[in-house]
């Protein structure tokens, strides 16, 4: 299960890095079934030298440097979305790009059923699941972190909060992304067009996925953010290991 965890981890960084690599070769999003400049969510360009702009829902802001207009990737900064720094390969490379991103798709698949299994075979998967008792406890949970509540509500190992944030990862956007990612395939859509017409287009599925691809970074920094804060040598130390050391009762 850890080696799993891990492991998916890295795959993780990479479709990230890759698939901003992918988004460069078209770097909008539309709501259509098309290319439709009329149902534009997301653009990010350059419309003069120099210049880089974002797009959002009409909304547009200068991201020179950051967006739009940034790193090549080869020591200069020329009319590109996503910086190179933040790219496999750095330079301009769709080819390239869509290998790393396909290959470590099915590597993140094939850790994502790994982890489910093994935390079902020992018990784990079911702790971490929310239950219609935890829903409840939603708020009051929520009211805690945010210091409106002294006390958190009773909870086993995983606090409510937990349980619906994994629930979703794991049932939810997880699936997601993969679909809509297949849907994405041209080779995909050619054996399973269906799938493709079932999320609205390509273009559509196009919107689903970076979605996804945003959650699942929120949940990843959540992650980090709780770990950090919950004694990190310990907490790294148990994730690597399996060890975990528990602080004595006060006698």
């Amino acid at each position: 299960m850890r080696i799993a965890h891990w492991v998916w981890a890295l795959a993780f960084a990479v479709l990230v890095s890759s698939g901003l690599q992918i988004f460069n070769a078209a770097p909008y999003l539309d709501a259509s079934n098309a290319s439709n400049p009329a149902r534009r969510v997301l653009s990010i360009g350059s419309p003069q030298d120099g210049v880089g702009t974002t797009t959002i829902f009409g909304h547009t802001f200068v991201t020179t440097g950051w967006l739009g207009w940034t790193d090549d990737g080869l020591g200069e900064q020329s009319a590109r979305a996503f910086p190179g720094w933040v790219t496999i390969p750095s330079y301009q490379d769709l080819a390239d790009g869509r290998r790393w991103h396909f290959f470590f798709a099915w590597v993140a698949v094939v850790c994502w059923i790994a982890w489910l299994v093994s935390s079902a075979v020992k018990g784990n998967l079911r702790k971490m699941l929310l239950s219609r008792a935890d829903v409840r406890n939603l708020w009051p949970m929520q009211a805690y972190y945010l210091r409106l509540r002294k006390t958190p509500p009773p909870y086993d190992e995983y606090n409510p909060l937990q349980k619906a944030a994994y629930t979703a990862i794991v049932f939810i956007v997880a699936p997601l992304i993969v679909l809509t990612g297949l849907a994405l395939s041209p080779g995909a859509d050619a054996i399973a067009h269906p799938l493709t017409v079932m999320f609205g287009g390509r273009q559509f599925a196009r919107l689903w996925h970076f979605v996804c691809m945003l959650a699942l970074i929120a949940f990843f920094v959540l992650h980090v953010i709780q770990v950090a804060t919950r004694g990190v040598v310990n907490q790294m130390r148990s994730m690597i290991t399996g060890w975990f050391v528990e602080e004595a009762p006060p006698a």
